[in-house]
């Protein structure tokens, strides 16, 4: 690893990493199933999901409403302090039967992202007991898409047949959500969490923020149609480490100027700008089912790349840099191989 002397010295740095303490920043947790018994990929036992509550307020983290949220981080203006945002995809049948009583309880607002398509479907939520739970005071309702397919345009997949394909998805949901229970919320949820640059265009162009499956805290420099979320199944939400996602801090770069995510070499490189908040010698990096990987620091930035290529679909480049007071800066960037087979 080749370290340059970019940034600015200790003094200096120390100023400007408070100044990055002080801002707001949100923590959005993603979960699926709140269930015993469905696949553990995607699910959240009743007794974690409760262990994890339990222990937000424990750290006197204020549960906020996402839209209000997510408009207060880029206002300009937002609100000092640490703030977590609750968040479900697919709207499965286990949220109602068992996470919305459990968030009741405690009166906590949450976030259902939901494909249209699916409802009324074995498994998934009905629109009779997704109007109840959208009645509830902090309840929100939002777009998952109609279908829940690969929104990433396909290899040999032509422009047209894509936009008509994107617009369908999106569009319809959106109509569907207004039509079923009158909310028409400027939240998307990307399936899978896949993306590229022209469906970020798509969403951008509605207005909407984009939110992925990558995890990372949320500030102002956050790209609007690629926020972070942590993903809160049984493998990733154990209570050894949720702390630090708790009260993990926004990277301090613009994320919208990184790479979409379409992997066009493997491994593919990661480019992270210099940044006054970011030492070097204090930055770790990690890589899907590689464990800790090295990184090489240049007049352009600090250069990620895993030692060898990937063979999944769909793989992430996280890094983390002491933001003070305990907390990390947290960065993951999802990477995405259309040539591996669509899930």
């Amino acid at each position: 690893m080749r370290l340059r002397k970019l940034w600015k010295p200790a003094a200096l740095w120390s100023l400007l990493l408070a100044s990055f303490c002080a801002r707001a920043d949100l923590v959005v947790l993603q979960y699926h199933h709140i269930s015993d018994s469905t696949p553990p990929s995607t699910s959240t036992s009743v007794s974690l999901f409760r262990a994890q509550l339990d222990l937000i307020k424990e750290l006197g983290i204020d549960v906020v409403e996402l839209p209000a949220a997510t408009e207060n981080i880029f206002s300009g203006n937002p609100p000092a302090g640490q703030h977590i945002a609750i968040t479900f995809d697919d709207a499965y049948e286990s949220v109602y039967s068992e996470g919305a009583g459990i968030l009741h309880e405690s009166s906590l607002p949450y976030t259902i992202f939901v494909d249209t398509q699916a409802v009324g479907s074995p498994g998934y939520m009905t629109w009779e007991q997704l109007r109840e739970l959208a009645e509830r005071d902090g309840v929100a309702i939002a777009n998952h898409t109609a279908g829940h397919g690969h929104l990433a345009r396909k290899p040999g997949e032509t422009k047209i047949d894509w936009k008509q394909r994107v617009t369908h998805s999106l569009d319809s949901a959106q109509t569907t959500l207004e039509k079923q229970l009158g909310t028409n919320l400027p939240l998307f949820a990307y399936p899978y969490g896949e993306f590229d640059e022209a469906l970020e265009a798509e969403i951008a162009d509605r207005g909407w923020f984009g939110f992925g499956q990558q995890s990372g805290a949320i500030g102002p420099l956050s790209g609007k149609t690629r926020l972070p979320r942590f993903p809160m199944a049984n493998a990733y939400g154990k209570l050894n480490g949720l702390e630090d996602k708790l009260n993990s801090k926004a990277f301090p770069i613009d994320t919208s100027k990184l790479p979409d995510g379409i992997m066009t070499t493997n491994p593919p490189t990661l480019t992270l700008p210099p940044s006054s908040a970011i030492q070097p010698e204090r930055l770790t990096c990690f890589a899907s089912g590689m464990g800790r990987i090295e990184f090489e620091t240049t007049d352009e930035g600090i250069i990620v790349k895993a030692p060898e290529p990937f063979n999944s679909r769909r793989f992430r480049y996280n890094c983390t840099h002491p933001a003070g007071d305990g907390s990390f800066y947290w960065l993951s960037q999802q990477w995405l191989d259309l040539s591996q087979p669509e899930d």
